[in-house]
Formats: C-alpha cells, sequence, structure tokens
C-alpha cells in the first residue's frame, strides 16, 4: 500500500483545536506516532517528544506568522449585488519574484465560493479583467494566471486599499470544511510565531501548532537546541495535486551555523558508535515548510548557508533531503503535495505503512490533527 493510494475517513479530520476537544485539554493534547527507519510505527503522545529527541539534536522551526488572508467580496463593477466569493491572499510578489517584475506588487489570491457554511468550495479565479469588490471600497482586479494550466491561482492588484490593512480590518483566518466553524486568528499562531513586516503566511505551519512554551523548555533543559527559519507559506491546493510554488524563505546565519556543527557532531558520533539511543546531532524539521526553506540553504555537499529570498525548490524522493534527517509532521492528504517531500525523508513502503496504521490507529488529519515524528533510526 502507498500512502497516495490510502482512503482517509471523514470522521478522521480533526474539526477543532486539540484544546477544544475537552475540559483540560491543551495545544499539545495530540497524539504522536514515530517511525523509525524501516520499523513499524510507534505510538506516543505529544508530551513525550523530549524524551524521543536526543541531546544535540536540532529542531529547524518555521516562525512564519500567520495571515488573517481571507477576505469577503463580491464579483461585479458595483452595478447589482455580484457573486460572492471569498478571496484567500496568498503571497505578495516584489521586483526579485521568479516570475519578473511585471508582477512586482501583485498579490496571488485563489477566488472561493461561500459554501453556506461557513468555509468555501473550489473556484475558478479568472479571467483576467475580473474585478471584485472588496470592503471599505477597495477593488482586486484580475491579472493573469500563475500557472496557464492551472485556473486556481492569479495574479491581482488592489486599488483603493493596503492589503496587509485590509485583512487586519476584515480578514480571517483560511478555513476548510473539514472544521467546524471559525477559530479566532490566535488558534492560528504557533508558539515560534514572530512579526515579520510585509510577510506572513496565508495557512499556519501547523505541525509547530501544539508545541507550547512549557514543553519548549523541556526540549531546551534536555540538550535540544532550537533553531529557526522563516518561510511564508501560501495556500495550498485544498482539493488536488498540485506542486508548490514559489515562496519567500530565510535561513539566519545563526540556524545555518547550528546545522552545521551538529550534523558534524553528527558524523562524528556515529563513526563512534558510541551514543546510547541513538547519535545525537540529528536535524529534524518541524513541518514541510521547514524542510523547504533548509534545503533551499543547503549546497550539493549538504552544508547550508544562510540565505534568503524566493524558493523554487520542490523536494521530491528523486532530489532527496540534503541537511534535513528527520520531519516532525501533520497528516496529509494522499492527494497532498507534501507527500513528495515526505518521501525524500522516508521511502514509499515505510511511508505507506504508517500512514495506513494512522488510519487504524484513529489519528486525526489537517491542521488541528495529530503529529507523525519520521526519524532515520
Amino acid at each position: 500500500m502507498t500512502a497516495e493510494a490510502l482512503q482517509v475517513p471523514a470522521e478522521l479530520s480533526a474539526a477543532v483545536p486539540a484544546e477544544q476537544r475537552g475540559p483540560g485539554l491543551g495545544r499539545d493534547s495530540v497524539r504522536l506516532m514515530v517511525t523509525r527507519g524501516a520499523a513499524g510505527a510507534g505510538h506516543h503522545l505529544f508530551g513525550e517528544l523530549p524524551e524521543l529527541l536526543t541531546a544535540g539534536d536540532v529542531l529547524v522551526v518555521n516562525t512564519s506568522r500567520t495571515l488573517p488572508a481571507a477576505v469577503d467580496g463580491r464579483v461585479g463593477d458595483g452595478r447589482g449585488r455580484g457573486e460572492p466569493v471569498v478571496v484567500h491572499f496568498s503571497t505578495r510578489a516584489d521586483r526579485w519574484h521568479p516570475a519578473g517584475r511585471s508582477v512586482a506588487g501583485c498579490w496571488a489570491v485563489e477566488l472561493r465560493t461561500p459554501d453556506g457554511r461557513g468555509s468555501t468550495g473550489p473556484r475558478a479565479g479568472g479571467p483576467a479583467g475580473t474585478v471584485v469588490r472588496l470592503p471599505g471600497g477597495a477593488r482586486l482586479i484580475i491579472q493573469a494566471p500563475l500557472d496557464p494550466g492551472s485556473g486556481r491561482l492569479w495574479w491581482a492588484r488592489v486599488t483603493g486599499a493596503e492589503v496587509p490593512e485590509l485583512m487586519r480590518r476584515h480578514g480571517r483566518p483560511i478555513r476548510y470544511g473539514y472544521t467546524d466553524r471559525d477559530q479566532p486568528l490566535t488558534a492560528y499562531q504557533t508558539v515560534f510565531a514572530q512579526d515579520s513586516p510585509g510577510g506572513g503566511s496565508a495557512e499556519m505551519p501547523s505541525a509547530a501548532r501544539p508545541f507550547t512554551a512549557a514543553l519548549v523548555a523541556r526540549l531546551v533543559s534536555r540538550g535540544v537546541v532550537v533553531a529557526p527559519v522563516s518561510l511564508h507559506t501560501g495556500v495550498a491546493s485544498a482539493e488536488a495535486f498540485e506542486p508548490p510554488y514559489p515562496e519567500r524563505f530565510a535561513v539566519p546565519p545563526a540556524t545555518a551555523w547550528l546545522v552545521n556543527a551538529a550534523r558534524a557532531r553528527h558524523r562524528a558520533a556515529a563513526r563512534r558508535h558510541a551514543a546510547p539511543g541513538g547519535p545525537s546531532g540529528r536535524i529534524v524539521a518541524v513541518g514541510t515548510t521547514a524542510v523547504r526553506a533548509l534545503e533551499s540553504a543547503a549546497g550539493r555537499d549538504g552544508r547550508v548557508r544562510a540565505a534568503a529570498g524566493w524558493t523554487e525548490l520542490v523536494v521530491t524522493p528523486e532530489r532527496g533531503v540534503r541537511a534535513v534527517d528527520g520531519l516532525l509532521t501533520g497528516l496529509h492528504e494522499p492527494t497532498a503535495s507534501h507527500l513528495l517531500m515526505l518521501g525524500a525523508v522516508a521511502d514509499g513502503e515505510t511511508l505507506g505503512r504508517a500512514y495506513a496504521e494512522a488510519v487504524r490507529g484513529r489519528y486525526l488529519w489537517h491542521e488541528f490533527g495529530d503529529l507523525h515524528l519520521v526519524l532515520p533510526d
């Protein structure tokens, strides 16, 4: 069985955050499935994470803050009420965007159809020239598709308002149909989130959501290193497989140094076979966004250099990973492009068995769900 062929029952979608599932529960009240190499999956609570890692291991976390990126609008130039839509603001291009200077100042957007239950369904975004009226008299004008082969994401310009202020005043977190209700923006921020002027993620870097300040303190006290990167993630494809598109990222010099030093210790410990419980110094990315950022800064020799800008990297099983040893991640839809990245960290058969075990074990999927820790040994 492969993960892609797996059928995930609808009732295994996490409809609300963990802390809303019962009294006394916190963000860290989720389950943690652990896969070590080709061995079978182990079952833990997320609070056991410090005991599952080793002093000297490095957790690479994404510090991008989640944006209130969903804004209501109506298609049309003002004559009549117009078709209601929800605009998902994904990514703001600048002059250095790989698509070229012609898109500088444009936003990549996705238009969705309200489903009457507070969520949305898919909708084609064009054609070029379409006008969407936004709150406060702002206008969004559709320009061109990001990918001529896909009508989902379009470049658009906004007039009459600055988009960050528009989102702050009228936006809410992007929500999909498997959730029960709208949640406040705070429910979508991780403990690692930092302000980044002009930046932020359209969707939450959700693998870090169960971390609490107390759990981070336990990790650090056991000698686990926490290293920041940032990658402002865009709007994922909720309905069908699509590869990721360019996203803005940064790997600071301190993180590059920490990762390279840990990898050197890891190689030395592996040669000595002296570290009980497995060699320390493993690089464990928290979420696929952290993998994309770190691998974008890794050379062919696996050495990480400080870097920032736009990344077009698609991490696949064929490309493999150069700096990442393990991955802490949520459970992804079989059609999600994230599975390509997981396949670069774990082989397909192991991943398929793990996902089948997750279904049998009634693990919960999506951003409010349970987690999967993939380790090399």
